[in-house]
């Protein structure tokens, strides 16, 4: 049985629609029923499903397994719970994920470190943040105040930009990693999102809710289509300093360094100074011939 979820919580926003169609009872039931209904398929164009962990093949690695055959392995826990939550909430940039996952899989086999295509997707899969903001001025400032770690500008002097999810706030958090959304379960201060900023353009914001989540999901995955995923295409995020996302958010909140860390900046390497040339080593003088030795006498 799973802890119930406080749905009220703004960091669940990005789920909670699809939340209400499931039954935390019978994951793998209402997960694959509601699957169905979307019309949700993998990137082979077989339908998602749902399946208990022991369908999963002993040896087989768990991508290689939903790219083959459209199964979704899924334990009775909070962390496969908003797997299969995010799966039905954004089920094209999940798709796109998986064929990635799985192309490199084909390519390389399972080894001990992923690379870095699939570092960046788990990155993306597990503790991604997508911040939208305005395609325009104000959204570039803000999005470089967070990359820059200017803290304050972005969280206090532009707190009013932030709004939740499909609202017409020019500064929207949705959450994407399921492994995000089980951590904030428990929050603390120092949760950190791997977050990648997406410039929206004016019309998105006159969407309704599902609309913005369709266009997001959309947009995303086409990027990923085309573009592929590094880990240099996120930058981190404090969750807890979004506006309005914690109860107290005063000047002792946002002066606590050892989560809202300065920018690392790095010195610059000093350049090495010439080893100075070696003196030349004196020619040696010539060795004198040795003197004959006298010749032994008869006996």
């Amino acid at each position: 049985m799973l802890p119930p979820v406080d749905w009220s919580r703004p960091w669940f926003a990005a789920v909670r629609p699809a939340a209400a169609a499931v039954d935390p009872a019978d994951m793998t039931g209402t997960f694959t029923a509601r699957a169905r209904a979307l019309g949700l398929a993998n990137f082979a164009g077989l339908p998602v499903s749902f399946v208990p962990q022991s369908a999963l093949p002993e040896g087989t690695a768990y991508e290689e397994h939903i790219g083959a055959t459209g199964c979704v392995p899924t334990r009775d826990n909070l962390h496969d719970f908003f797997n299969g939550l995010v799966w039905l909430s954004y089920p094209l940039l999940k798709r796109e994920i998986n064929a990635l996952q799985a192309a490199q899989i084909a390519r390389d086999g399972i080894r001990n470190e992923r690379g870095p295509a699939r570092d960046a997707a788990t990155l993306l899969d597990e503790n991604a943040a997508l911040l939208v903001v305005a395609d325009d001025a104000d959204g570039r400032a803000l999005a470089d105040a967070l990359r820059h770690h200017r803290w304050r500008e972005a969280f206090v002097d532009r707190a009013a930009s932030f709004g939740p999810p499909g609202s017409a706030a020019p500064a929207q958090v949705w959450l994407f990693g399921h492994a995000l959304m089980e951590k904030l379960m428990a929050p603390y201060k120092a949760i950190t999102a791997h977050t990648r900023v997406i410039a929206a353009p004016p019309d998105y914001f006159t969407l309704p809710r599902d609309g913005q989540q369709a266009w997001i999901d959309a947009h995303l995955a086409q990027s990923l289509r085309s573009e592929g995923l590094h880990k240099s295409a996120f930058t981190p995020l404090p969750v807890l300093g979004i506006p309005g996302w914690w109860p107290v958010q005063d000047d002792a909140f946002y002066d606590d360094a050892a989560v809202f860390r300065p920018k690392r900046t790095f010195s610059p390497v000093p350049a090495v100074s010439p080893v100075p040339a070696l003196s030349p080593v004196p020619a040696l003088s010539p060795v004198p011939a040795l003197s004959p030795l006298p010749a032994q006498e008869t006996l």
